[in-house]
Formats: C-alpha cells, sequence, structure tokens
C-alpha cells in the first residue's frame, strides 16, 4: 500500500510539473505586427499585413502545438506610437515575436523594448543600415539601402552616365542611399554635382526638380521611401526632365510594384537597383505573385510584400526549431543562419550581423501584356549589407 501511495504521489508531482509546461506549449503564439496601416506609408502596412496573412493561409495557422495569433496595430508611421504600442503589445498581450516597423524611426524607438524584455523583433521593412546593431534582439527581412545603392553606383558610370544629382527623402535610409551611392559613383570616376534632401513628411518635390533642371546632370539618382515614388515619377514627367536630357535612376522604391501602373508610360525606361521585382522569373514567385494577387483583389505584391512573407517564415522555422517551446533567446538562435529560397531568390539570414544577405538585380521599366514591370536585366549575387562590411 505505502509503495502504491509513494507511485500515485510521484506521478501526481510529475504531472504538476510537467503542467506549465504543456500550458506555455498549447497557449497561443503570439506575433505582435506593428505598421503604419493609415498615413503616408499605409501601402507598406498594407502589403506586409497582406503577405503575413498569406503565409498563414499557405502553411496553416498551427506550428509544433501551437496556435499562431496574428495582432496587427496602427502607428501611422509615429515613432511614439510605434513604441506604445509595442510597450502594451509585450506588457499586456505578452507577445512572442514583435514585427513589421514600417519605417526606420519607427525600428529604433522600438529596440530598447525587444533588448530589455528579451523579444525577438523581426523588421520587414525599414531599411537603414545601422537598424540591427540597434538590439540583439532585431533580426531583418527586408533589405538595406546600402545593398541597392552601391550596384548603382557600379551600374551607371559604365552606362554613360558620369554626372549625377542626387534626391533623397531626409531621414536614415535616404542618407544611406545619398552615402554609399555618392561613393560608389565617385569611386568609378563619376562626378555628384549636387546632393538635395526632401522633408520626409508631406514633401514638395517641384523646387528640388528645378534646380535638377538647371544644373544639368547627366542623370537624377532618386530614393523616397514606397508610396512616394508615384510623386516624383510624375512631377519628373512634368518638368520635362527626361526631354532635357536628364535620365532617372534610383532604388527600386521609386517605381513600386504597387504603384508602378498608375504611373503611366512616364515611367518607361527607368532603370532601378533592387532586390524584388513581381516579375522576377521563378517558379516560386510566379505561384506567390498569383497566390497575393487573388487573394487581396488584384493587388500586385512588392518588396515590402515579400519581406513581410519571408519574415513569417522565419519566425515560423524558428519556433519550429524550438519544438514549440519559443523563448527569446531560443526564436534567435533559431532565426540566425537560415538559408531559403524565397520568392526573390536565394536567401540567407548572417548569423552574426542577423542581417539579410540576398541578391540585387538592375531592372528597366518595361511594359508586357499591357502592364509596365521592373524587368531584370542582371543581376550581383549574395550582397551583405555594405554598411557592416569592414
Amino acid at each position: 500500500m505505502k509503495r502504491r501511495h509513494l507511485i500515485q504521489v510521484c506521478g501526481l508531482t510529475a504531472v504538476a510539473l510537467a503542467a506549465p509546461l504543456a500550458l506555455a506549449q498549447s497557449a497561443p503564439f503570439k506575433i505582435g505586427l506593428v505598421l503604419p496601416m493609415t498615413g503616408q506609408q499605409a501601402s507598406t502596412g498594407r502589403q506586409i499585413e497582406a503577405a503575413a496573412r498569406l503565409y498563414m493561409a499557405q502553411n496553416g495557422d498551427t506550428v509544433a502545438g501551437r496556435k499562431i495569433e496574428l495582432i496587427v496595430k496602427d502607428d501611422t508611421s509615429l515613432p511614439d506610437v510605434t513604441k506604445r504600442l509595442a510597450q502594451e503589445l509585450i506588457v499586456n498581450d505578452k507577445v512572442d515575436v514583435l514585427a513589421g516597423m514600417g519605417i526606420t524611426p519607427s525600428a529604433m524607438a522600438t529596440a530598447p523594448l525587444a533588448t530589455q524584455s528579451k523579444t525577438p523583433l523581426v523588421v520587414m521593412a525599414a531599411a537603414t543600415s545601422s537598424i540591427t546593431n540597434a538590439s540583439p534582439y532585431i533580426v531583418r527581412t527586408s533589405f538595406t539601402l546600402p545593398q541597392v545603392s552601391v550596384a548603382m553606383g557600379d551600374w551607371a558610370p559604365k552606362n554613360g552616365i558620369k554626372s549625377v544629382v542626387t534626391l533623397v527623402s531626409d531621414y536614415g535610409p535616404g542618407n544611406d542611399a545619398e552615402k554609399y551611392f555618392s561613393e560608389r559613383f565617385a569611386l568609378n570616376g563619376g562626378k555628384v554635382i549636387e546632393k538635395l534632401r526632401v522633408p520626409l513628411r508631406n514633401p514638395d518635390f517641384a523646387p528640388f526638380l528645378q534646380k535638377v533642371r538647371d544644373a544639368k546632370p547627366d542623370a537624377l539618382f532618386v530614393f523616397v521611401p514606397s508610396g512616394a515614388g508615384a510623386a516624383v515619377m510624375k512631377q519628373f514627367a512634368e518638368r520635362g526632365m527626361d526631354k532635357a536630357g536628364i535620365k532617372l535612376i534610383a532604388t527600386g522604391d521609386v517605381t513600386d510594384d504597387d504603384q508602378l501602373n498608375d504611373m503611366g508610360d512616364g515611367a518607361l525606361g527607368v532603370v532601378t537597383t533592387h532586390h524584388y521585382s513581381a516579375d522576377h522569373n521563378s517558379a516560386l514567385n510566379k505561384k506567390f505573385v498569383e497566390a497575393f494577387e487573388k487573394a487581396n483583389k488584384g493587388m500586385r505584391p512588392n518588396f515590402m510584400g515579400v519581406g513581410g512573407y519571408d519574415g513569417m517564415r522565419v519566425i515560423y522555422e524558428a519556433l519550429k526549431s524550438t519544438k514549440g517551446k519559443g523563448g527569446g533567446d531560443a526564436l534567435l538562435a533559431g532565426m540566425k543562419g537560415q538559408v531559403f529560397e524565397s520568392p526573390r531568390g536565394q536567401v540567407l539570414i548572417d548569423a552574426q550581423t542577423r542581417d539579410i544577405v540576398q541578391d540585387v538585380y538592375l531592372r528597366k521599366v518595361e511594359k508586357k501584356n499591357g502592364q509596365l514591370y521592373n524587368v531584370e536585366f542582371d543581376v550581383i549575387k549574395a550582397v551583405k549589407d555594405p554598411g557592416k562590411e569592414k
């Protein structure tokens, strides 16, 4: 009797000890997705949320026994709002992962919270080089401006462009684009005549474009965030810049797939460097574009969408690697070093920098089947962020 009683007590104790673990593993796995759903960068939020939901629809909403719960918050691209929402998600909702981050100031505002709470922060959009340095818990699935700007600094001088004026939005990514393009362009024998910076909020490009016209460079190099490219393209055409013999070259943010068809034929021939085009010729991308458009009333995925889609993949695989247990440090370890084929091509999450290594493409806007596309014509393989090269 005593022996049987002892066995029963031991069994109950084991069950009691296992209960919290079982409860933790059966509790929902919460992803706090903080994005600009309204305001100037609303297209970024719309694309990333749509891509995240598509990934869940295709791969199920349960991973390693944990139900995935996506909590979407609108920060309207205001860093103070981002920080407050992130704090609420960590403290009140007890999220396992933070994600999104439409612009650099939002990511920077959230970085200390990720560090303090040991919550992985998957940056799906913001593209300033230094973001991953702001917290050891940040992993990026988007891109960096140095990655795509250096490529243009190499291409332009080899293709008859000897003088350039740069025009960038005046914040982190714009400063990166200006610096890394200008340095590489000059290294290759090009001349930067003038560097112009436009306010991020409510920009009026007209007076800046007039300065460019007066300076008469071979080309204008532009970076503006996703969503603002259409305004630049419209005013560039209205001022007859192309007719004055000034070419437009840019990072791919300007000829954003989500807005390209609305830009009209004035965009034809514009050469950009970027890491993703909806026209990317791979079986995986064709399936991705078709599924995305079907799920979103014909909306074409852009580079923000692919950053969100791949970000969800990185989170899912990290959770699988912990067998559903989660935990900030274990999830972070599971995110580092992931190598996979994305709709954009082969990518790697660098284990040391927690940043993305990916192909960068040269593209030209062309018309195909009555629609405008960024058609790739060359590729630079496995590009690391030049901002982190020593």
